[in-house]
């Protein structure tokens, strides 16, 4: 089973780097450990394009090292936190895209004029303003919850985005669509628009259309098998092979 994460960690990472999220070393994406010993995520100094399953470990709500090797990141509370507080979350991500760092950085809100920005609104994305530093203790990822709450994404301004899903890929696929929905809305702005968007009930109605678990699923294999090879195979689970032809654009 470790074996198992340890390559979805892998491919997440490597996802998250070829799709506009590298910053350097700097970045993670983190699942739930299945026996509750806390989050298995990337170990720190390796950018997110180079994660390869044996540079993955299992860290818990102490920031102890329990399985695996290499030193872990600093900010590992975010995940730990946040999977403390949210039962239904099996996955966090959390990078420093660059348009949604931006596009919060100048106090805009994320408006539903996409197909990648229904995932997220109505209503906005919360922001956490407390700090704009990073999250090294158990109390500020306590608070990075909390501001969280019950959502899929959070600002956290000056600093970068976190993501959640039921699994890796969904929240990997949160990511993704956030920093593309930032792009587009900045890309209107640069030529003096102002976004337009569709009234509440249109863009819940897309979502639902657009974002099923299996449509999420089946755009995360898409996005890996465009992965140069790096020795895994690609990932495949049953669940997103439910037969599901008609998932949304």
């Amino acid at each position: 089973m470790s074996e198992q994460i340890r390559r979805l960690v892998s491919l997440a990472s490597r996802v998250l780097g070829a799709s506009g999220h590298r910053d350097f070393i700097w970045g993670h994406a983190s699942a739930r450990d299945p026996a509750g010993r806390g989050v298995w995520i990337k170990g720190a100094g390796w950018g997110l394009e180079e994660v390869t399953p044996d540079r993955v470990h299992l860290v818990d709500g102490h920031g102890v090292v329990v399985e695996g090797t290499g030193a872990r990141h600093s900010e590992y509370p975010i995940h730990t936190e946040i999977m403390a507080a949210r039962p239904d979350v099996g996955a966090v991500v959390h990078t420093h895209a660059p348009h949604a760092v931006a596009l919060a950085a100048a106090g805009l809100p994320l408006r539903p004029m996409s197909h990648a920005a229904n995932l997220f609104v109505p209503p906005d994305i919360p922001r956490f303003t407390a700090t704009g530093d990073l999250i090294l203790t158990r109390h500020l990822g306590e608070q990075v919850a909390a501001q969280l709450g019950d959502a899929t994404a959070l600002f956290l301004l000056h600093h970068g985005i976190v993501t959640v899903g039921q699994d890796l890929p969904a929240a990997t696929m949160a990511a993704v669509l956030l920093e593309q929905a930032a792009r587009q809305q900045l890309l209107v702005q640069q030529f003096g628009g102002s976004p337009t968007w569709s009234d509440p009930h249109e863009s819940l109605s897309k979502r639902s259309n657009c974002y099923s678990r299996p449509a999420l699923l089946q755009a995360f294999e898409y996005l890996v098998r465009r992965l140069p090879p790096a020795g895994d195979d690609m990932f495949i689970d049953d669940a997103a092979h439910t037969g599901v032809t008609d998932v949304g654009p």
